[in-house]
């Protein structure tokens, strides 16, 4: 129903800012919720944002909030994270996840992840 590809990881220095993408294809993505998360090495995945597809509500994590956004672009069938003021603890793969608003429950969609690594 709905396919993920997370794109924009890469390596930045401490300060440095990053905007990470997640294409969405599907029949109806309004139906969704489109959530970030990421996981660092030894340590439990974490949720970051989410958005509404089709709304213009969103939400962001206490721990980045101020520093991370999250929007979406219709037109590319695109959500983005925005990320600023990056430090080496924000280093992680993060993932685009959808969850199914009619239903609720866990993600069900995820996409592979995308590196992002911050250097001090």
């Amino acid at each position: 129903q709905v396919q993920l590809v997370e794109s924009g990881g890469g390596v930045v220095q401490a300060g440095g800012s990053l905007r990470l993408s997640c294409a969405a294809s599907g029949r109806s993505l309004s139906l969704y919720t489109i959530g970030w998360f990421r996981q660092a090495p030894g340590k439990e995945r974490e949720y970051v944002a989410a958005i509404y597809w089709d709304s213009r509500s969103a939400n962001v994590a206490d721990s980045v909030k101020g520093r991370f956004a999250i929007s979406r672009h219709h037109a590319q069938n695109t959500v983005y994270l925005q990320m600023n003021r990056l430090n080496p603890e924000d280093s992680a793969i993060y993932y685009c996840a959808a969850r199914p608003i009619k239903t609720g429950g866990d993600y069900t969609h995820w996409g592979q992840g995308t590196q992002v690594t911050v250097s001090s």
